[in-house]
Protein backbone atom coordinates (compact mmCIF):
# COMPACT_ATOMS: atom_id res chain seq x y z
CA UNK A 1 0.00 0.00 0.00
CA UNK A 2 1.43 3.37 -0.98
CA UNK A 3 1.65 6.36 1.31
CA UNK A 4 -1.13 8.07 -0.62
CA UNK A 5 -3.44 5.10 -0.09
CA UNK A 6 -2.91 4.78 3.66
CA UNK A 7 -6.13 5.23 5.62
CA UNK A 8 -6.43 8.40 7.62
CA UNK A 9 -6.40 8.05 11.41
CA UNK A 10 -9.75 7.82 13.10
CA UNK A 11 -11.07 11.05 14.62
CA UNK A 12 -10.09 11.46 18.28
CA UNK A 13 -7.04 9.16 18.05
CA UNK A 14 -3.32 10.13 18.15
CA UNK A 15 -1.19 8.69 15.34
CA UNK A 16 1.80 6.60 16.51
CA UNK A 17 5.22 8.15 15.82
CA UNK A 18 7.20 6.48 13.11
CA UNK A 19 10.53 4.70 13.71
CA UNK A 20 12.43 7.64 12.26
CA UNK A 21 10.67 10.05 14.60
CA UNK A 22 11.37 7.86 17.65
CA UNK A 23 15.03 7.57 16.66
CA UNK A 24 15.29 11.33 16.19
CA UNK A 25 13.73 11.98 19.61
CA UNK A 26 16.06 9.47 21.24
CA UNK A 27 19.11 11.09 19.61
CA UNK A 28 17.98 14.52 20.76
CA UNK A 29 17.51 13.31 24.35
CA UNK A 30 20.93 11.61 24.30
CA UNK A 31 22.53 14.78 22.94
CA UNK A 32 20.93 16.88 25.67
CA UNK A 33 22.00 14.41 28.36
CA UNK A 34 25.58 14.36 27.07
CA UNK A 35 25.62 18.16 26.95
CA UNK A 36 24.40 18.40 30.55
CA UNK A 37 26.99 15.85 31.72
CA UNK A 38 29.86 17.59 29.93
CA UNK A 39 28.87 21.03 31.17
CA UNK A 40 28.43 19.63 34.66
CA UNK A 41 31.88 18.03 34.55
CA UNK A 42 33.45 21.26 33.36
CA UNK A 43 31.67 23.26 36.04
CA UNK A 44 32.79 20.78 38.70
CA UNK A 45 36.42 21.04 37.59
CA UNK A 46 36.27 24.84 37.64
CA UNK A 47 34.57 24.78 41.05
CA UNK A 48 37.23 22.42 42.40
CA UNK A 49 40.07 24.60 41.13
CA UNK A 50 38.37 27.73 42.37
CA UNK A 51 37.78 26.25 45.83
CA UNK A 52 41.44 25.29 46.15
CA UNK A 53 42.59 28.76 45.11
CA UNK A 54 40.09 30.54 47.36
CA UNK A 55 40.88 28.31 50.36
CA UNK A 56 44.62 28.97 50.30
CA UNK A 57 44.14 32.61 49.37
CA UNK A 58 41.98 33.13 52.46
CA UNK A 59 44.31 31.04 54.65
CA UNK A 60 47.33 33.08 53.53
CA UNK A 61 45.60 36.47 53.52
CA UNK A 62 47.46 37.68 56.61
CA UNK A 63 50.76 36.08 55.64
CA UNK A 64 51.48 37.04 52.05
CA UNK A 65 53.53 40.18 51.73
CA UNK A 66 56.60 41.41 49.91
CA UNK A 67 58.78 40.63 52.92
CA UNK A 68 57.42 37.07 53.03
CA UNK A 69 58.54 36.56 49.45
CA UNK A 70 61.94 38.26 49.74
CA UNK A 71 63.16 37.47 53.27
CA UNK A 72 65.06 34.42 54.49
CA UNK A 73 63.43 31.74 56.69
CA UNK A 74 63.62 32.42 60.43
CA UNK A 75 63.31 30.16 63.44
CA UNK A 76 62.05 32.87 65.80
CA UNK A 77 59.72 34.91 63.59
CA UNK A 78 57.54 34.51 60.53
CA UNK A 79 60.46 35.01 58.18
CA UNK A 80 60.23 34.43 54.44
CA UNK A 81 60.64 31.89 51.68
CA UNK A 82 63.02 33.58 49.24
CA UNK A 83 65.69 30.81 49.15
CA UNK A 84 63.23 27.94 48.68
CA UNK A 85 61.20 29.93 46.13
CA UNK A 86 64.40 30.58 44.18
CA UNK A 87 65.29 26.89 44.38
CA UNK A 88 61.89 25.93 42.95
CA UNK A 89 62.33 28.26 39.98
CA UNK A 90 65.94 27.19 39.53
CA UNK A 91 65.07 23.48 39.57
CA UNK A 92 62.20 24.06 37.14
CA UNK A 93 64.43 25.88 34.65
CA UNK A 94 67.28 23.41 35.01
CA UNK A 95 65.01 20.41 34.50
CA UNK A 96 63.10 21.91 31.58
CA UNK A 97 66.35 22.85 29.83
CA UNK A 98 67.13 19.13 29.74
CA UNK A 99 63.70 17.53 29.39
CA UNK A 100 62.03 19.78 26.80
CA UNK A 101 64.64 19.63 23.98
CA UNK A 102 65.23 15.92 24.49
CA UNK A 103 61.50 15.23 24.71
CA UNK A 104 60.73 17.18 21.53
CA UNK A 105 63.56 15.44 19.65
CA UNK A 106 62.24 12.10 20.87
CA UNK A 107 58.74 13.05 19.75
CA UNK A 108 60.07 14.03 16.31
CA UNK A 109 61.82 10.70 15.95
CA UNK A 110 58.80 8.68 17.07
CA UNK A 111 56.31 10.57 14.88
CA UNK A 112 58.35 11.35 11.76
CA UNK A 113 61.13 8.79 11.42
CA UNK A 114 60.42 5.64 13.44
CA UNK A 115 58.50 2.83 11.82
CA UNK A 116 55.74 0.94 13.55
CA UNK A 117 57.41 -2.24 14.74
CA UNK A 118 58.31 -4.12 17.90
CA UNK A 119 61.01 -1.59 18.83
CA UNK A 120 58.69 1.42 18.75
CA UNK A 121 56.07 -0.60 20.60
CA UNK A 122 58.62 -1.40 23.29
CA UNK A 123 59.60 2.29 23.51
CA UNK A 124 55.99 3.36 24.01
CA UNK A 125 55.49 0.64 26.60
CA UNK A 126 58.59 1.89 28.44
CA UNK A 127 57.26 5.46 28.32
CA UNK A 128 53.95 4.45 29.83
CA UNK A 129 55.61 2.24 32.44
CA UNK A 130 58.05 4.91 33.64
CA UNK A 131 55.26 7.49 33.80
CA UNK A 132 53.28 5.17 36.10
CA UNK A 133 56.19 4.40 38.44
CA UNK A 134 55.71 6.05 41.88
CA UNK A 135 57.83 9.16 42.16
CA UNK A 136 59.42 8.01 45.39
CA UNK A 137 60.88 5.01 43.53
CA UNK A 138 62.43 7.39 41.01
CA UNK A 139 63.81 9.36 43.95
CA UNK A 140 65.45 6.24 45.36
CA UNK A 141 66.89 5.50 41.92
CA UNK A 142 68.37 9.01 41.81
CA UNK A 143 69.72 8.58 45.34
CA UNK A 144 71.56 5.39 44.37
CA UNK A 145 72.79 6.60 40.98
CA UNK A 146 73.73 10.25 41.57
CA UNK A 147 74.04 10.80 45.31
CA UNK A 148 75.78 7.54 46.28
CA UNK A 149 77.44 5.99 43.22
CA UNK A 150 78.42 9.25 41.49
CA UNK A 151 79.36 10.79 44.88
CA UNK A 152 77.64 14.08 44.03
CA UNK A 153 75.82 14.32 47.31
CA UNK A 154 72.52 16.20 47.52
CA UNK A 155 72.70 18.64 44.61
CA UNK A 156 70.38 20.53 42.31
CA UNK A 157 71.87 18.71 39.32
CA UNK A 158 71.05 15.30 40.81
CA UNK A 159 67.49 16.43 41.45
CA UNK A 160 67.13 17.85 37.93
CA UNK A 161 68.38 14.66 36.29
CA UNK A 162 66.09 12.50 38.44
CA UNK A 163 63.15 14.74 37.54
CA UNK A 164 64.16 14.45 33.88
CA UNK A 165 64.08 10.66 34.06
CA UNK A 166 60.64 10.84 35.64
CA UNK A 167 59.09 13.41 33.26
CA UNK A 168 60.90 12.77 29.97
CA UNK A 169 58.53 9.94 28.92
CA UNK A 170 55.53 12.24 29.44
CA UNK A 171 57.12 15.06 27.45
CA UNK A 172 58.11 12.71 24.64
CA UNK A 173 54.67 11.15 24.44
CA UNK A 174 52.89 14.52 24.40
CA UNK A 175 55.31 15.87 21.79
CA UNK A 176 54.68 12.83 19.60
CA UNK A 177 50.92 13.28 19.86
CA UNK A 178 51.19 17.00 19.07
CA UNK A 179 53.27 16.30 15.96
CA UNK A 180 50.98 13.50 14.79
CA UNK A 181 47.99 15.84 15.04
CA UNK A 182 49.39 17.95 12.18
CA UNK A 183 47.50 16.96 8.99
CA UNK A 184 49.47 14.84 6.55
CA UNK A 185 48.41 17.19 3.74
CA UNK A 186 50.66 19.89 5.20
CA UNK A 187 53.67 17.61 4.96
CA UNK A 188 52.77 16.50 1.45
CA UNK A 189 52.38 20.09 0.24
CA UNK A 190 55.76 21.07 1.65
CA UNK A 191 57.50 18.06 0.13
CA UNK A 192 55.80 18.72 -3.21
CA UNK A 193 57.29 22.23 -3.24
CA UNK A 194 60.79 20.75 -2.99
CA UNK A 195 61.47 21.01 0.75
CA UNK A 196 63.46 18.29 2.43
CA UNK A 197 62.02 16.19 5.23
CA UNK A 198 63.87 18.12 7.92
CA UNK A 199 62.88 21.47 6.39
CA UNK A 200 59.26 20.28 6.39
CA UNK A 201 59.50 19.29 10.04
CA UNK A 202 61.21 22.52 11.05
CA UNK A 203 59.18 25.05 9.06
CA UNK A 204 55.78 23.33 8.74
CA UNK A 205 55.19 20.59 11.29
CA UNK A 206 56.75 22.18 14.38
CA UNK A 207 54.99 25.58 13.99
CA UNK A 208 51.62 23.91 13.54
CA UNK A 209 52.27 21.65 16.54
CA UNK A 210 53.18 24.50 18.91
CA UNK A 211 49.84 24.52 20.80
CA UNK A 212 50.18 20.81 21.56
CA UNK A 213 53.86 21.20 22.46
CA UNK A 214 53.02 24.06 24.83
CA UNK A 215 50.45 21.83 26.50
CA UNK A 216 53.14 19.19 26.96
CA UNK A 217 55.51 21.74 28.44
CA UNK A 218 52.84 22.99 30.86
CA UNK A 219 51.92 19.50 32.06
CA UNK A 220 55.57 18.54 32.47
CA UNK A 221 56.45 21.78 34.25
CA UNK A 222 53.49 21.38 36.62
CA UNK A 223 54.78 17.98 37.70
CA UNK A 224 58.31 19.34 38.09
CA UNK A 225 57.28 22.42 40.05
CA UNK A 226 55.14 20.53 42.52
CA UNK A 227 57.29 17.41 42.88
CA UNK A 228 58.57 16.60 46.35
CA UNK A 229 59.22 12.84 46.65
CA UNK A 230 61.94 12.74 43.98
CA UNK A 231 63.75 15.75 45.43
CA UNK A 232 63.68 14.44 48.99
CA UNK A 233 66.35 11.89 48.04
CA UNK A 234 68.34 13.87 45.48
CA UNK A 235 68.28 17.64 46.07
CA UNK A 236 68.20 17.55 49.85
CA UNK A 237 65.90 18.60 52.68
CA UNK A 238 66.79 21.56 54.84
CA UNK A 239 66.47 25.29 55.32
CA UNK A 240 68.70 27.03 52.77
CA UNK A 241 71.05 29.76 54.01
CA UNK A 242 71.03 33.34 52.82
CA UNK A 243 71.88 33.45 49.13
CA UNK A 244 74.30 35.98 47.69
CA UNK A 245 73.08 36.48 44.13
CA UNK A 246 76.27 38.31 43.21
CA UNK A 247 78.23 35.07 43.67
CA UNK A 248 78.41 33.62 40.16
CA UNK A 249 81.00 30.97 40.99
CA UNK A 250 79.33 27.78 39.75
CA UNK A 251 81.79 25.64 41.72
CA UNK A 252 80.89 27.31 45.01
CA UNK A 253 78.59 25.23 47.25
CA UNK A 254 76.86 28.39 48.50
CA UNK A 255 76.31 30.13 45.17
CA UNK A 256 72.59 30.28 44.27
CA UNK A 257 73.56 29.80 40.60
CA UNK A 258 75.53 26.59 41.15
CA UNK A 259 73.94 23.23 40.25
CA UNK A 260 76.35 21.49 42.63
CA UNK A 261 74.69 22.57 45.87
CA UNK A 262 71.67 21.33 47.85
CA UNK A 263 68.43 22.88 46.64
CA UNK A 264 65.38 22.54 48.89
CA UNK A 265 62.36 23.53 46.83
CA UNK A 266 59.12 25.08 48.02
CA UNK A 267 57.16 21.83 47.89
CA UNK A 268 59.87 20.00 49.86
CA UNK A 269 59.96 22.88 52.35
CA UNK A 270 56.20 22.56 52.89
CA UNK A 271 56.65 18.83 53.53
CA UNK A 272 59.51 19.52 55.95
CA UNK A 273 57.48 22.03 57.94
CA UNK A 274 54.44 19.75 58.14
CA UNK A 275 56.50 16.76 59.27
CA UNK A 276 59.16 18.38 61.45
CA UNK A 277 58.21 22.01 62.02
CA UNK A 278 57.64 23.06 65.63
CA UNK A 279 57.72 26.85 65.39
CA UNK A 280 54.86 29.09 66.39
CA UNK A 281 54.47 30.30 62.80
CA UNK A 282 54.52 26.88 61.15
CA UNK A 283 50.91 26.91 59.96
CA UNK A 284 51.14 30.45 58.62
CA UNK A 285 54.30 29.64 56.68
CA UNK A 286 52.75 26.46 55.26
CA UNK A 287 49.59 28.29 54.15
CA UNK A 288 51.56 31.14 52.62
CA UNK A 289 53.97 28.77 50.87
CA UNK A 290 51.10 26.70 49.43
CA UNK A 291 49.41 29.84 48.14
CA UNK A 292 52.64 30.99 46.50
CA UNK A 293 53.14 27.55 44.95
CA UNK A 294 49.65 27.56 43.44
CA UNK A 295 50.11 31.13 42.19
CA UNK A 296 53.44 30.24 40.54
CA UNK A 297 51.89 27.27 38.75
CA UNK A 298 49.00 29.41 37.47
CA UNK A 299 51.37 32.18 36.36
CA UNK A 300 53.57 29.70 34.52
CA UNK A 301 50.59 28.06 32.81
CA UNK A 302 49.08 31.35 31.65
CA UNK A 303 52.47 32.68 30.59
CA UNK A 304 53.29 29.55 28.61
CA UNK A 305 49.97 29.70 26.77
CA UNK A 306 50.51 33.38 25.98
CA UNK A 307 53.99 32.67 24.62
CA UNK A 308 52.60 29.73 22.64
CA UNK A 309 50.02 31.97 20.94
CA UNK A 310 52.70 34.52 20.06
CA UNK A 311 54.96 31.82 18.60
CA UNK A 312 52.10 30.32 16.62
CA UNK A 313 51.18 33.68 15.10
CA UNK A 314 54.79 34.54 14.29
CA UNK A 315 55.80 31.17 12.85
CA UNK A 316 52.60 30.57 10.88
CA UNK A 317 51.88 34.20 9.97
CA UNK A 318 48.32 33.70 11.25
Amino acid sequence: MTAAARPAPMPGTTPKPSLRQRTSRGSALADRAATVVLWGTGAFVLLLLGSIIVHFALAAAGVLSLSFLLDDPSGSSLGGIMPVLWNSIYMLVLTMLIAVPVGILGGIYMSEYARENAVTGAIRFAEESISSVPSIVVGLFGLILFVDNAHWGFTALAGALALTFFNLPLMTRLAEQALRSVPQEERSASLALGATKWQTIRHVVLPLAIPGLITGVILTAGRVFGEAAVLLFTAGVGTPPHYDFTNFDLSSPVSPWSPFRPATTLSVYIYKLNSEGLGAFKNQIVDGSAAVLIAMVLIFNLGARFVGRLLTRRMTAA
